[in-house]
């Protein structure tokens, strides 16, 4: 039976210092000490620490079970290729690992895809009809925002009644692609459009420079079904 993914979860602010921190310690490149001393730097009360900790756990240092090997994968991405965006791996682990995290992003990607921006109070309304209207979404999906902000995916404007999006990260590396295609199959929980692939809203701060479809034929935890009417569908190998 497949474990229950935490409905929240990501309730932090999680500078993409911290997160890339954490990968690196998932790769060997740094140890635990490395990411104290930034939590340490930060001032953190003890109940902020231990809940920001609880995060960065989940994104790289002790992942979910059924996400270990994801992780792993994604750690020898970097591993082997040092240039590969940091952020573009905690993106994928987050997505994966976090639906409220991956709900925010859907959003700002969807209201976003015409003008490159959106309200922000939009966001706020939408995640309030899934989650509930308590002040806990409201703060929840102000951190997830801080968190995209931060690791140079949006920028607040209008005051921050806006966000913006910044410049897609251009992607040409197969195996990154093909990684980020199978969090964001993750995220669905379900069969996913090839066609839909290019434009997948929780994808939003990335351009996909390939054909996907050979990304896709390269990652064995991916298959492609053919669903009569539909199309070719992605789903998770099973």
């Amino acid at each position: 039976m497949k474990a229950q993914a935490p409905q929240i979860g990501f309730d932090r602010f999680v500078p993409l210092a911290w997160a890339d921190c954490a990968l690196r310690i998932r790769t060997g490149e740094a140890d635990i000490e490395a990411l104290e001393k930034l939590l340490d730097q930060a001032e953190l009360g003890a109940a902020a620490r231990k809940k920001t900790r609880t995060v960065l756990n989940r994104l790289w240092l002790k992942p979910r079970a059924e996400l270990v090997g994801f992780a792993d994968r994604g750690a020898e991405l970097y591993r082997r290729h040092p240039a590969t965006p940091a952020a573009a791996l905690s993106w994928g682990m987050a997505i994966s690992t976090y639906p409220f995290f991956g709900k925010v992003a859907e959003f700002i990607g969807r209201l976003s895809a015409l003008q490159g921006d959106c309200a922000s109070a939009e966001i706020h309304r939408r995640m309030m009809e899934i989650y509930g209207e308590r002040e806990g979404t409201r703060r929840m999906t102000n951190m997830v925002i801080q968190t995209q902000v931060d690791w140079g995916f949006l920028a607040r404007t209008a005051g921050g009644k806006r966000l913006t999006r910044q410049p897609a990260i251009v992607l040409d590396q197969s195996a990154l692609v093909a990684w980020l295609i199978e969090a964001a199959v993750r995220y669905s929980e379900r069969v996913v459009s090839l066609a839909s692939l290019q434009s997948l809203p929780v994808l939003y701060p990335f351009s996909l420079n390939q054909s996907l479809a050979f990304a896709v034929s390269t990652n064995p935890y991916l298959e492609v079904r053919e669903e009569g009417p539909a199309g070719r569908q992605v789903a998770i190998r099973p």
